[in-house]
């Protein structure tokens, strides 16, 4: 990997392995900020998320706008929802 997303966590969770793979050092450290999965340029990184929003098995990217980025989550079955911030930056 690039090592974009171990230099911008904030809780210096993220690491590259001796195979230059991203690793996590704890998990349950994590806040689920999504920096390292808004910087991801080649979208290596994706989230599990919790069985409530997408069931097991969803994924959840980023695809950066001009002004924002834009979040699209597709659980298992292949149902599809964007979400569009309302604040820009």
């Amino acid at each position: 990997g690039c090592g974009e997303c171990v230099q911008i966590c904030p809780g210096d969770l993220l690491y590259l392995d001796q195979e230059e793979k991203v690793s996590i050092r704890s998990s349950r450290e994590c806040w689920q900020c999504m920096a390292c999965v808004k910087c991801c340029l080649f979208e290596a990184l994706s989230p599990k998320l919790p069985y409530s929003s997408a069931d097991y098995g969803g994924t959840l990217c980023p695809y950066q706008g001009q002004k924002k980025i834009n979040w699209v989550s597709k659980n298992k079955g292949g149902r599809v929802e964007k979400y569009f911030p309302t604040k820009q930056f």
